[in-house]
């Protein structure tokens, strides 16, 4: 039987999650054994995460079980890092159930204030500024999407921006660009909308993140319309459709629906 190191299994597990190829992932990550208890850790910890990521993807709910047996194993083996990350994993399923909720809809505040709290927590004990930025940023969007508090969503944006250029975190920049370039389209400044959302696309491209890649050309879609062009936002809003069928995400193909009719 051929061995792998844990690490190679769950970059390339990694990449499979980003193309939107969850099962596979998943998959790989459950083939994979280890001996060691760091390296089980850690496996079980890349399972959270894929399931986590695939819940916010397709809005389901299937990450419990694999949220419990990485907090198992790391009651097994305990790790501040590895803690912070998973803490971060049930605040990322916490924050897109509240998102997606119907009660949500009707009571945008519910539940926000105990998560903006949370991830303060998280933000003031983050092992690095990769995990400071990442924790920024998911302050910004309970602000902007739970609570309403725009001016405080686009100041952790911003931080979050500046933590991610200085780790050269290619994904996390893409994501803090996503949302600044929300507030310029919301001010109604569409050069930097574009130059902000051109850039988070092409880094999600780079880093091979399919969801983020077609979430942004809907983006780019919507400033076509904006700036006058329907016929070129209806375009690529249909191609930015079949993509997002294929893959079963469901929230993209009705933002792009809404861009085609």
């Amino acid at each position: 039987m051929a061995e792998l190191a844990v690490p190679a299994v769950i970059t390339a597990a990694t990449h499979l999650m980003r193309a939107a190829q969850w099962t596979a992932a998943t998959d790989l990550l459950r083939a994979a054994t280890a001996d060691n208890p760091a390296d089980q850790r850690a496996l079980s910890l890349a399972r959270a995460e894929v399931a986590v990521d695939q819940d916010f993807a397709q809005q389901t709910d299937h990450a419990a079980p694999a949220l419990a047996a990485a907090a198992e194993a790391l009651t097994a083996l305990p790790d501040p890092t590895a803690a912070w990350d998973l803490e971060m994993l049930f605040l990322r399923k916490k924050y897109a159930t509240k998102l997606f909720s119907t009660s949500q809809q009707s009571d945008p505040g519910a539940g926000g204030e105990e998560l903006a709290g949370w991830v303060e927590g998280l933000r003031d004990r983050a092992p690095d500024g990769a995990r400071r930025g990442m924790a920024c940023f998911y302050a910004g969007l309970i602000a902007d999407n739970l609570l309403g508090k725009h001016e405080t969503a686009f100041a952790c944006y911003t931080e979050a921006l500046a933590l991610g250029e200085g780790c050269s975190d290619d994904l996390l920049v893409s994501l803090a660009l996503r949302h600044l370039g929300d507030h310029a389209h919301t001010a109604g400044d569409l050069e930097q909308a574009r130059r902000q959302w051109e850039q988070s696309t092409e880094l999600r491209q780079k880093v091979g993140h399919l969801l983020g890649a077609l979430a942004q050309q809907t983006l780019l879609a919507v400033l076509l319309r904006a700036e006058g062009d329907t016929a070129g936002a209806r375009a690529l809003a249909t191609e930015v459709k079949r993509w997002s069928e294929q893959v079963g995400l469901p929230f993209i193909s009705k933002q792009t629906a809404e861009l085609m009719a």
